[in-house]
């Protein structure tokens, strides 16, 4: 059933009392069937005016992420005759930026949260530059990592700050897409970082090349503060999810589910693209230079196709009645096939794997999709953080694993032994398959009510059948409905206290007034002359009639 909300124009509603965060916010129309939504014609020039203000600009700053985190895949080879490096050196100085950027997540969802994407990727951006001209200008294994982790710092924002652009700008169906293309633009990085890079290296070196990156990050902090709108101040009602900590976070279950098959496959195809396919097209293969850069390329231009297809895919798959989910399970195995493909040494092309491999570091698309629908928009900087964490962290345990598993065998012939790196994905390769059991196995039904997150929305979401940013206003409509309704049983008490109290005055001057004070007395008895006439006349009547009805009997 598809439920839809539109904006409330009934002044009934706009009463909080205090609960509901924000009383012109979207309420639901329980009672009628929605009148549907606006027209599409208005949304055509507002979808450009985003693509080209929100959109493209952050896919600057990605596009130049993905270019420093797979550079050094084209450039390892030169490094370890420049500098002297073991495959362990060349593994921690890779990785270092991993570590740096994971280091970063945390609290970069936070800063996104509270000072919006243009700002926070501004100044990381301008981070990475400087990073990048210590990088160019290092004459040592320490100047290099130095360089390398101020660059991590740098672009740790670059994916996070353009999926936030796009949550708080983009209507929330259309998510999904808009990631695929951020991610598409963002991923020619890669491309970049391979046969063009390669032509730059060879006219300017790759100092100049590290030196030309500079000047690209600063232009690209510029553009972002220039072009990019401000971000809108975060309506009241946002304040909903303002309790919606990292802890909150990590305690869902349903975030659980997701996040190890995410960050096993998804590191796995970052750390392997970023560092270990040229190692293994050139040691393992045995392919001269150019058709190692030939790879390298081809796989580039499959992580940005993927990227577009599982966008879209996903998008048109949903409109179908096919989960996100189910179409993030499906890309994991396929992953998961072409990683045993290699391991195995099947008879096929070698390119096919690994452009499966690296298509799998576009499967952000839709995990980061699927953790935006789990949580409300005012906390998908912190979710999205929380999970592309586990992303980072995993790339930089693979990227040194692979380093210190290979180091274990003695160099051959100026190589290692194709069981080194066999072995090294081989364990890598066991995480991904217990993680994507973990990911498809049956949901009890037993269980149902601890799967639901602290926060109350996550369960109300799951009760309606629809995403938690979704059920935001519903949830909204039921606080409302809630306060009224213990408003109105605290008047009900209150009135029932009334009327409690009345009786009872009632039942004492009843009392007062059918019994005599003092029954000793005759009913003849005489006032006294210091009583007040009119307050002896309305003792006596009633004494009277007592003794009325005593005659009688």
């Amino acid at each position: 059933m598809e439920i839809a909300v539109e904006r409330s124009h009934d002044l009934y509603l706009h009463a909080t009392h205090g609960l509901v965060a924000d009383p012109d916010e979207q309420m639901p129309r329980i009672l009628s069937r929605p009148t549907g939504q606006a027209s599409e014609a208005d949304d055509g020039p507002r979808t450009w005016y985003l693509a080209a203000s929100v959109l493209l600009p952050f896919a600057a700053g990605y596009y130049l992420s993905y270019l420093y985190r797979t550079i050094n895949a084209l450039i390892s080879g030169t490094l370890v005759s420049e500098f002297g490096l073991s495959a362990a050196d060349l593994g921690v100085l890779t990785a270092v930026l991993f570590l740096t950027f994971g280091a970063l997540q945390l609290p970069l969802g936070a800063w996104l949260d509270r000072f919006g994407p243009r700002r926070v990727q501004t100044v990381l951006l301008s981070i990475a530059a400087i990073g990048a001209a210590v990088f160019a200008s290092a004459h040592g294994l320490l100047g290099l990592v130095l360089g390398r982790a101020l660059i991590g710092l740098g672009v740790a924002g670059a994916l996070m700050a353009g999926l936030k652009a796009l949550v708080l700008w983009f209507p929330t169906e259309r998510i999904a897409l808009a990631n695929g293309w951020l991610i598409t633009l963002g991923a020619l990085g890669a491309v970049t970082a391979t046969a063009p890079a390669e032509m730059l290296i060879a006219s300017i070196g790759w100092r100049g090349l590290f030196l030309l990156l500079a000047l690209l990050s600063a232009i690209a902090a510029l553009l972002i503060l220039q072009f990019v709108p401000e971000c809108a101040a975060r309506g009241r009602g946002e304040a909903i999810a303002s309790g919606m900590s990292i802890r909150a976070i990590y305690r869902d279950a349903r975030f659980w589910r997701l996040a190890p098959l995410s960050a096993t496959t998804i590191g796995s195809a970052w750390a392997l693209q970023g560092l270990w396919a040229g190692p293994w097209l050139a040691e393992v293969e045995g392919l001269p230079r150019h058709d190692v850069v030939m790879h390298l390329l081809l796989m580039a231009i499959g992580l940005s196709a993927s990227a577009f297809i599982l966008g879209t895919a996903g998008d048109r798959l949903r409109r179908r009645g096919v989960s996100l989910s189910a179409t993030f399970g499906c890309a994991t195995a396929l992953a998961i096939l072409a990683q045993l493909a290699l391991i195995l040494r099947w008879p096929i092309p070698t390119w096919f794997p690994w452009i499966a491999i690296a298509g799998m570091g576009a499967g952000t698309v839709l995990s980061y999709a699927i953790v935006t629908e789990l949580f409300p928009k005012s906390a998908s900087g912190r979710a999205n953080g929380a999970l592309n964490l586990l992303h980072i962290g995993s790339a930089f345990a693979v990227q040194v694993t692979v380093g210190f598993i290979v180091d274990l065998w003695p160099i051959e012939a100026g190589r290692h032994p194709p069981m080194a790196y066999q072995s090294a994905l081989g364990i890598n390769l066991a995480l991904q398959v217990a993680a994507f059991l973990w990911f498809v196995r049956p949901k009890r039904r037993a269980v149902f009510a601890r799967d639901l997150s602290a926060h109350p929305i996550h369960a109300l979401a799951m009760t309606l059948g629809v995403s938690a940013a979704v059920a935001i206003p519903y949830l909204q409509a039921r606080q409302d409905w809630r306060s009224r309704q213990a408003i109105a049983r605290r008047q009900v008490a209150a009135w029932r206290s009334a009327a409690m109290v009345s009786v009872v005055i009632t039942v004492a001057i009843g009392s007062s007034l059918l019994f005599p004070a003092s029954t000793s007395a005759p009913p003849h008895a005489q006032f006294t002359v210091r009583e007040n006439p009119t307050v002896a006349a309305a003792h006596a009547l009633p004494a009277r009639m007592i003794a009325y009805l005593r005659s009688m009997q």
